[in-house]
């Protein structure tokens, strides 16, 4: 019996593995279908194995549905504070003057998006609408909230991005989708009492899981990417 042909293994697993992080994008709108909680822990326990420093592991995790979930949806909604209005007091996601090549690269992504879903440059009222969205996790029947202790350093955030890679990744390997959401960090005031967030936890972001509702328009935008020209050196 010849041995198996090892390259065409590896590329089958390559494949798999690709076809894993090409599909995983933001989705914004889900199906209400349910997610077994059994499923919701496969996922965290496999993401789990993410490189951290010393291991560490810096990572928190508050997973909620039904009830709470929609709690954190109130508290944020009903809090009067617009999100172009609130103060990003923990840590800051974006620079304040935003600069190129990422000015335009943000714009582009927005206009599509906003195109996509039939929204005008001036239809402020709209984007407002489709912002707030966010704070119902698009529809998704599971919420996450994910902190880290004030006390790390910067290298750990690096660790948790490693983590919440892992996790989107994980989810498309179980037909599932996500979108991470970083609208939620602002609102750790109103966020904390609702899950019992200790202070010594800064809250860095939201993250939607569920099935794709895929009749909606909002997913049937794609974004690009730069070409590796643009960001990449080779040396010799």
């Amino acid at each position: 019996m010849l041995a198996p042909d090892l390259r065409t293994e590896e590329f089958d697993e390559a494949a798999i593995v690709d076809e894993a992080i090409l599909s995983r994008r933001s989705v914004r709108a889900f199906l209400p279908d349910p997610i077994d909680d059994a499923v919701i822990r496969e996922i965290l326990e496999v993401s789990a194995r993410a490189p951290s420093g010393t291991n560490m592991q810096p990572w928190r995790v508050y997973v909620t549905k039904g009830e709470t979930k929609q709690r954190i949806s109130d508290a944020v909604l009903n809090s009067g504070i617009r999100a172009e209005k609130i103060t990003w007091d923990e840590y800051k996601y974006y620079p304040d003057q935003f600069f190129e090549p990422y000015l335009t690269r943000r714009r582009t992504v927005g206009f599509g998006l906003y195109s996509a879903l039939g929204i005008g440059r001036r239809e402020v009222e709209r984007m407002r609408e489709q912002h707030d969205r966010n704070f119902i996790f698009f529809d998704a029947p599971v919420g996450m909230i994910f902190t880290i202790d004030r006390r790390l350093n910067k290298g750990s955030w690096v660790d948790l991005g490693m983590f919440l890679e892992n996790i989107m990744i994980a989810a498309r390997g179980r037909g599932l989708h996500t979108c991470p959401q970083a609208a939620f960090a602002p609102y750790h005031m109103q966020i904390r009492p609702v899950l019992g967030i200790p202070e010594e936890e800064i809250l860095v972001c939201g993250m939607a899981l569920g099935y794709e509702d895929t009749s909606k328009p909002e997913n049937q935008f794609r974004t690009e990417r730069a070409p590796l020209e643009e960001w990449v050196t080779f040396l010799k």
